[in-house]
């Protein structure tokens, strides 16, 4: 994702999605179509009351956890 830190600013401040991680409850995939059947994920993580980027790509699927927030 380097040179794309503006899709994944993007995903974090406009998500179309948001859902919670299966695996561990304190993370989160952002979810931003960048075009049909693609979107951008960025996952983060909250931790003693604090939030950071884990990581970010571009994906062709959304995972299956649970759907938290949605447009």
């Amino acid at each position: 994702m380097v040179g794309r830190e503006a899709n994944v600013q993007d995903a974090l401040q406009n998500p179309d999605e948001i859902r919670l991680s299966k695996k561990d409850i304190s993370v989160y995939l952002f979810y931003k179509p960048e075009r049909i059947g693609r979107w951008v994920c960025a996952v983060t993580k909250r931790l003693d009351d604090e939030g950071f980027l884990i990581t970010a790509y571009p994906t062709d699927a959304v995972k299956e956890g649970e759907r938290i927030w949605h447009k």
